[in-house]
Parts: C-alpha cells; structure tokens; sequence
C-alpha cells in the first residue's frame, strides 16, 4: 500500500473501533484481521475460516457503514482467509489461501425487501444512530420475507418509498420480533437510494428521547429541532418509549405538526395500535390515527418457512426440507426463535461433524421447544382449544369421530407434542384412552396440512390450521 492508503486505512480503524467499540475492536481486528486498500477495494484477511465466517456474519454491514464514513461510498469488500500473514487465534483448521468471499454494494438494487440497511447516514452525528444491540438485530435475516401476516405493511412501505408524503405519518406496529425494525431500516435504505438528494433520519425513541434531553440540559433546542424538522423524512422505532414522557411528547407532538405542515415524510413503529397507546395523550394518538396504520401479526407457517430459508442460505446451513419444515411447524412465535434454533442445529452438527437430519432436529431442539412458553399440562391444552373451538370439555375424550370434534381433538394431541413432556402413550390415554400410533397419525396430518395450507371449518368459521394453533397457542399463554 502507498502511505496515502494507509493512512486511509488507519482512518477507517478509527471509524471502525468508534463503530463496534475499542474492546471487539481490539479483539477481532487488531493482530488478527489486516485491511488493505487498493484505491477501488477494500480486502479484509483473517487467519481462517471461522474468523471468516464470524466477520461477514457480525461485522460485514459495520465495514460497509465505516466504509462509507471514510470514503463517501462503499468500495468492493473481499474477505480473505490468509494464514501466512494474520496471526491464528484459535484452533479451527485454516482454508486455502484461495478462498475468499466477495461483497459488492454498489451493486444492490433499490428494491425494499432485498434491502440490507447500513444503519447510519453520512449525514446523521453518530449519537443518532441505532445502537449495537439494535445494528445486530436481524443479523441473520437480510430479505424481509412476504407473507400474509405482513403483505399490507410491506405495500404500504414500498409506497412511501414511490412517493415520500403521499401516505403521512406511516405507522407499523405488531407484537416483539415480527419484522417492524427490520422494515423501517428497508425502508430508509431504499429511500436514499431512490431519492439520494434527499435526506432522511432513522432512529429509535429512546435515541430522540436522549438528544432531546441532552439538547434541555445545555447544547441548545434550536440545533436539536433544525436537525429533526429538516429532514425529508424522519423515521423513529419504537414509539411506545414516550409512555410517561410527557415533554418529550410536547416536543415530538410539534416535529410531527411541522412534517405535516410541509408535506413531508414520517414513518413510526410501535408494539401496539395508536388506541392502545393512550398513554401519548390524545394529540399524539389521533395524528397517527389520521395517517396510515399497519398491523404486522406474527408470521404464518408458509412465512416462517420462507424465513427459515433464508436464514439456512445466510449462514451457508444445508438444512434438508424436512427440517426446515419441522422448525417452522415448531417454532410458531417470530424470527428469533427461528434463528435460534438453526443457530443450535449449526453448533450440534459442527460439534459432533454429522449432517444436520431430522433426527437430529428432534433430539437438538426439544429443550427450545419446551421452553417457548411456560410450563403447559395437558388439561390446560384441552381447556384452551375447547375455548377457542367452542366445545365442552369432555367432548376431545369421547369416541365422537365428526370433524367438529376429531379435527380439534388432533390439534390438541399436536400441541400436546410440541408443549408438554407427555409421552404418546400418556398423550393418547388422556385423550379418550386412544393408543400411541393415533397420536403420531394425528401429529403427521397437521404437519401435512400447515404444509399445504389446510383450512378447517370449526365453530361457524372456516379456519386455517396456522392460525388456530396461533390462537390455542395464545389462550395458553394468556393461562
């Protein structure tokens, strides 16, 4: 390298260690990781392998965004296996010097849902940027999935993106671990790219809540409001934080009436509707009530198993689709369960080098499936799936075989399965005293149907079987 490419380099470990914190930084890039540029690529040796791995999995958007603090553009990124020059910290067998992995931004179109957001403007102080935890939330899940649970959100997205301030504010809320960060950086993404003379912000609550303060306590409100009411479009995550804060309210109450006045666009993301977040005060509720709403439900089977997918492909798994079924089938709450449980399926199987299998699968993962909600009995299964199907409780113990009573009666035996420690036998024998082999027919045919998308008519309602296991699985968690 020539001394002006060092000192570029050195440039970029500042931004890097300022990025990720001087302790990671220390630890993944100091004797281990070495950066050269070239005047057009950036090329990141590691001394193996698993460093490989680790770095395009946890650091590869940090480079990209310390990239573009430096050089006011993302060159082409190479990771590199290099053992004669990067010092082994560990004991996993090197690759060839061959191997590499190549990353080109610049070559990404400005589609919404391929989207891998660089979190932080070259604009935006990096005080206002998403912190780490927030950076490395969907690590593993770059390509927003479409499904039913989340198609109207991502219209509405995609959208705002055509044309910021037709559609003003948006407000997308749903439950924990459903998508709606992920969404908001896809959309702060595709809007710079798309519209690159204009400026937009993304932040959390919690990041405008803290500058606000710090701007009362003495750097001054008119820098604070010139740099939140001068943007094209301001996007906050998160909303639910300003519960209790009255003058932070105040304050984002006139930002929203100055975005409005112009035309310009706001985007938002909560964990409940603008009528449960009475909290805000009704100035706040009826201007996000007045815009466009967006609920985001929990992902249906045909979404997680989309999910699923994509994950094993990110994090270079052959999950065979057998598998991948079952984890969807299995983990029904959001995506983190998902990456979870192919995160313990890639640790067992490079533990003990065997190919991930189904038998694997369902040896590896029953403790997380166990866990998923609170200790659960078989009673409390029968009580709520007599609830939601309107039965009474002895009718899944009779010999009645109507479909009105055997459909609900199999999905209870299929919850039994993922919920409870119950043998099939036990399983069988509180359900009508039916043998173990009626209890594996009953878990193939609703594995078989989620897999096709079966709807049932139950209780005067045509029912998919996804969302009936949803709703059984929300009365037991409400107990």
């Amino acid at each position: 390298m020539t001394r002006d490419d060092r000192e570029i380099v050195s440039t970029l470990h500042a931004a890097l260690a300022d990025r990720v914190g001087q302790r990671r930084f220390d630890l993944w890039f100091g004797a281990n990781t070495r950066l050269d540029y070239d005047g057009r690529s950036l090329r990141v040796s590691v001394p193996n392998q698993f460093f490989l791995e680790w770095m395009v999995a946890n650091f590869r958007r940090d480079i990209e965004t310390a990239c573009q603090q430096v050089f006011g553009d993302c060159p082409t990124i190479q990771f590199h296996v290099d053992t004669t020059s990067v010092c082994s910290t560990d004991n996993s067998p090197a690759m060839p010097k061959a191997s590499a992995v190549s990353e080109s931004p610049k070559n990404a179109e400005p589609v919404l849902r391929l989207a891998t957001p660089t979190l932080q403007s070259p604009q935006t102080p990096p005080a206002a940027g998403p912190s780490a935890t927030e950076r490395r939330r969907f690590a593993n899940l770059n390509d927003f999935v479409a499904g039913e649970s989340n198609r109207l959100a991502i219209t509405s997205a995609e959208m705002v993106v055509r044309q910021p301030g037709q559609h003003t504010p948006l407000l997308l809320y749903g439950p924990t671990s459903v998508g709606k960060t992920h969404l908001l950086e896809g959309i702060w993404t595709a809007l710079r790219r798309r519209h690159p003379r204009s400026t937009s912000l993304y932040l959390s609550a919690e990041q405008f809540t803290g500058q606000f303060l710090e701007a009362l306590r003495g750097s001054g409100l008119p820098n604070f409001r010139r740099k939140y009411r001068s943007v094209g479009v301001l996007l906050i995550d998160d909303l639910q934080f300003f519960v209790g804060k009255r003058a932070t309210q105040v304050e984002l109450l006139h930002t929203i009436d100055a975005f409005l006045r112009d035309g310009r666009q706001l985007v938002f993301s909560a964990d409940r509707s603008p009528g449960e977040l009475a909290e805000l005060g009704p100035e706040l509720t009826t201007r996000l009530s007045a815009g466009l709403v967006c609920r985001i439900e929990s992902p249906d089977y045909t979404t997680r198993l989309g999910i699923v997918a994509n994950m094993a492909r990110r994090m270079a798994m052959h999950v065979p689709v057998e598998v991948q079924q079952f984890v969807a089938n299995r983990f029904t709450c959001h995506a983190r369960e998902l990456s979870g449980a192919l995160c313990r399926l890639k640790a067992v199987s490079q533990s003990f080098g065997h190919p991930i299998s189904m038998a694997m699968a369902e040896e590896s993962l029953a403790d997380l499936i166990r866990q998923n909600g609170r200790v659960v009995r078989l009673p409390d299964i029968e009580k709520a799936v007599c609830e939601v199907f309107g039965l009474e409780p002895a009718s899944l113990h009779s010999e009645a075989k109507a479909t009105r009573i055997s459909h609900p009666r199999m999905l209870a035996m299929w919850l039994a399965r993922k919920h409870t420690r119950a043998a099939l036998s036990e399983i069988g024998c509180f359900f009508g005293h039916r043998s173990h082999s009626t209890v594996v027919s009953a878990q193939k045919r609703i594995d078989g149907w989620m897999a096709t998308g079966r709807s049932l008519d139950l209780a005067e309602r045509c029912w998919p079987v996804d969302d009936a296991i949803r709703q059984v699985e929300r009365r037991l968690a409400a107990g």
